[in-house]
């Protein structure tokens, strides 16, 4: 039942830089649960703390360090077999001290690129995505032009767009197939990841990603697409995203959160069931339903790796 949940402990940790941009990772020590695993620095906060005060006694005690100015990044929900937590993760834009292990728990600097290498306790893997994966994932609308189309697709690259995916439903398989090829040569050029939905063969074709549908992600037994292709699914329940878990996909979108003008007859399921959700799997996360692009903050409080969407999204 749901009153019966165990209140979640509620644990701090730090993204601390060094002068290269490399970000600090503990390994966790001998006798402690996940023993070996690495883990982005802190510790729980104690009655009475701010988790800001927790931050810097915890900073303190394990490393040395004094916190000098820190900001929210991600607050990220995790059930384990045996507890709940709710990871309250701060980037430490400045510090005083030099980090050692005063715990005798070793330490690594690892570039942002090389994160994705090191195993971590599931909590901490949602941060590194945050890290180093876009906030926005724009979703296209359906192509009933591709010239015009594609000019928006232009707009936003240009406005900073680095992760999109092709949604058109209405369209044949060769004029498809030509616009997936038109916006793979526009994203590669802008840096951006670019997904079709719903078509693997031409994703597979082409070298792209691939947005599954949940019927289609529901349907499968193996992951469609090889490791460096993007898989991503759209999910809204647990089986869902356990599915998506499984497979080994990149991401998933969950969803609705609010009302959409799109799914008038779709539920949302607000925030706090978001959060819920998300403490089942480590899989990166974006909303979607009813959101904007500056909602990134707010869905970053509730575990979500960023937003998407396509009528709040998509260029005018």
């Amino acid at each position: 039942m749901p009153g019966d949940r165990p209140k979640p402990v509620h644990v701090v940790a730090a993204v601390l830089r060094d002068a290269r941009g490399r970000i600090l990772l503990a390994r966790r020590t001998a006798g402690r649960d996940l023993a070996g695993a690495w883990e982005f620095p802190g510790g729980k906060v104690e009655p009475g703390e701010s988790p800001r005060e927790a931050l810097d006694r915890e900073l303190h005690e394990e490393l040395g360090v004094r916190v000098l100015d820190a900001v929210p990044l991600v607050a990220v929900p995790q059930a384990y077999p045996d507890k709940r937590i709710l990871l309250d993760v701060y980037t430490v834009d400045a510090y005083e001290g030099t980090p050692r292990g005063r715990e005798r728990q070793a330490l690594a600097w690892s570039p942002l690129e090389k994160l994705h290498g090191y195993p971590m306790p599931p909590a901490d893997r949602p941060v590194v995505s945050v890290l180093t994966r876009p906030p926005r994932y724009l979703i296209s609308p359906e192509p009933l032009a591709p010239a015009a189309w594609l000019a928006q697709l232009d707009k936003a690259l240009a406005a900073g767009a680095r992760r999109v995916q092709l949604r058109a439903r209405g369209l044949g398989a060769q004029a498809l197939a030509n616009l997936a090829m038109d916006a793979r040569i526009r994203c590669h050029a802008a840096g951006a990841d670019l997904l079709v939905n719903g078509e693997a063969g031409l994703a597979a074709d082409l070298g792209i990603g691939l947005h599954l549908p949940a019927r289609q992600l529901m349907a499968l037994s193996t992951r469609p697409l090889p490791a460096g292709q993007l898989v991503a699914a759209s999910c809204h329940d647990a089986d869902e995203l356990a599915q998506a878990e499984q497979l080994g996909l990149d991401f998933a979108v969950l969803g609705p959160v609010r009302a959409t003008e799109s799914h008038p007859g779709a539920a949302a399921m607000g925030w706090e069931q978001f959060s819920r959700l998300r403490e089942a799997v480590s899989l990166p996360l974006y909303a979607l339903g009813g959101l904007r692009p500056a909602d990134v903050a707010t869905a970053r409080r509730h575990g979500a790796q960023g937003v998407a969407g396509i009528r709040a999204f998509w260029p005018k």
